[in-house]
C-alpha cells in the first residue's frame, strides 16, 4: 500500500467526520432528533477511529529492538481491530439502544429543518471522503473487485477508510429516511427505527472488519502473485536446483519475510553454497521488494525431506504455494 496513500484518505475522513459530528450535535440539541444524536456519535466514534489509524501508522514505524526484532509493522493491524471494536460497541450498540429508547417513547421532531439542513451537508462532505478513499484504492485496487481489494489487502487502512465511508453515507440515508417519514407522519416512531437500522449497519460493518483484521493479526502469507516471483527468483537452474518448501509472512503490511529450504548441487562447495543463496536473496529482494526478512536454508533434495515440509495446501507437483488468505 502507498503510506501517502493511506494518510491522505484517512486524513480526509477524519476532516470531514469532525465536522459533520459538530453539526449532528447542534442538529440534536435543536431538534431532539435520536437519529441525529446516533449519527453524531457514529461520527464522533470514526474520527476516534481515523485517530487511531494515523496513530498506528506512526507507531509501525518504529526501529526493530531485540525485544521486537522484526519491527513494530503489526500495529498497523492492532489499530485497525481497535477500530472495529470502538464501531461496534461506542457506534453500533449505542445507536441500537438509543432508537430502542425512541421507538419506546416517541416524541416529535422539533425544527426539522436543523437535522434536514445538517442531513445534506452531510451526504456531501462523507460522498468528497469517500471519493478520496475510492480514488486512493483504486491505484492499488487493479483489477480486483472491491470485495477482493477489501478480503485480501494487506494494509488496512484503505480498507477500513472504505468501509467507515460507505456505512457512514448508507447511515446518513437511513436518518434521513427516518426523520423524512417522522416529519411526514407525526409519528417519532419513525425516527427510532431509522436509529436503530443505523445501528444494525454499524454493527455488521464492525463484524467484517473484525474478522478481516483478526486474519492479518494472526499472520498471513505473501499473495499469490508475491510468491509466484519469489519462486522464479529463487531458483536460477544452476547453484539453486529447485525450491524443497517455502514459507512466507506479512510482519507488516509493507514488510515480508521469506523462510525455504534449497535444493543446492551435491558437489557445490561451502563457499559456492554462500554464493549462491545471496545471490537467491538479491533476487528476491529486486522481484519482491517488501522481502525485508529472508531466511533460506541450503540442503540436498530428497522427496522424503520435502515431503515433511511441504505446504500441506501446496499445488501437488509445484514447488511451493502460498498460504490460504483470508
Amino acid at each position: 500500500m502507498s503510506a501517502s496513500g493511506g494518510t491522505k484518505a484517512i486524513v480526509a475522513a477524519l476532516a470531514a467526520n469532525l465536522a459533520i459530528a459538530a453539526s449532528k450535535f447542534v442538529a440534536f440539541a435543536f431538534s431532539g432528533s435520536s437519529s441525529m444524536l446516533a449519527e453524531g456519535v457514529h461520527s464522533l466514534a470514526d474520527s476516534g477511529n481515523q485517530a487511531l489509524l494515523l496513530v498506528g501508522g506512526k507507531k509501525a514505524k518504529r526501529e526493530a529492538t531485540p525485544q521486537h526484532p522484526f519491527g513494530y509493522g503489526r500495529e498497523r493491524y492492532i489499530y485497525a481491530f481497535l477500530v472495529s471494536i470502538i464501531l461496534f460497541s461506542v457506534g453500533g450498540m449505542f445507536a441500537l439502544y438509543e432508537g430502542y429508547e425512541k421507538i419506546k417513547h416517541p416524541h416529535e421532531i422539533e425544527h426539522w429543518y436543523w437535522p434536514v439542513g445538517v442531513l445534506v451537508f452531510a451526504i456531501i462532505a462523507e460522498t468528497f471522503s469517500f471519493r478520496t478513499a475510492i480514488k486512493e484504492s483504486n491505484v492499488l485496487r487493479g483489477q480486483k473487485s472491491w470485495k477482493e481489494f477489501v478480503r485480501h489487502a494487506k494494509a488496512p487502512e484503505l480498507p477500513v477508510v472504505l468501509l467507515e465511508d460507505l456505512g457512514a453515507l448508507v447511515g446518513l440515508v437511513l436518518a434521513l429516511g427516518g426523520v423524512g417519514l417522522a416529519l411526514i407522519t407525526g409519528d417519532g416512531v419513525w425516527d427510532g427505527i431509522g436509529t436503530v437500522c443505523i445501528g444494525i449497519l454499524l454493527v455488521l460493518i464492525a463484524v467484517v472488519l473484525a474478522i478481516e483484521t483478526k486474519s492479518l493479526l494472526l499472520g498471513e502469507s505473501a499473495g499469490v502473485e508475491e510468491v509466484q516471483k519469489i519462486e522464479a527468483a529463487v531458483v536460477d537452474g544452476d547453484a539453486v536446483t529447485r525450491i524443497i518448501h517455502m514459507r512466507t509472512l506479512h510482519i507488516g503490511p509493507e514488510e515480508l519475510l521469506v523462510a525455504a529450504k534449497i535444493a543446492v548441487r551435491r558437489e557445490a562447495t561451502a563457499t559456492e553454497v554462500a554464493s549462491a543463496i545471496d545471490a537467491a536473496e538479491s533476487r528476491i529482494r529486486e522481484a519482491v521488494p517488501i522481502a525485508r526478512v529472508i531466511y533460506l536454508e541450503p540442503d540436498i533434495y530428497s522427496e522424503a525431506e520435502a515431503a515433511k515440509g511441504a505446504d500441506p495446501e501446496a499445488t501437488p507437483g509445484g514447488p511451493a504455494s502460498p498460504d490460504a488468505e483470508h
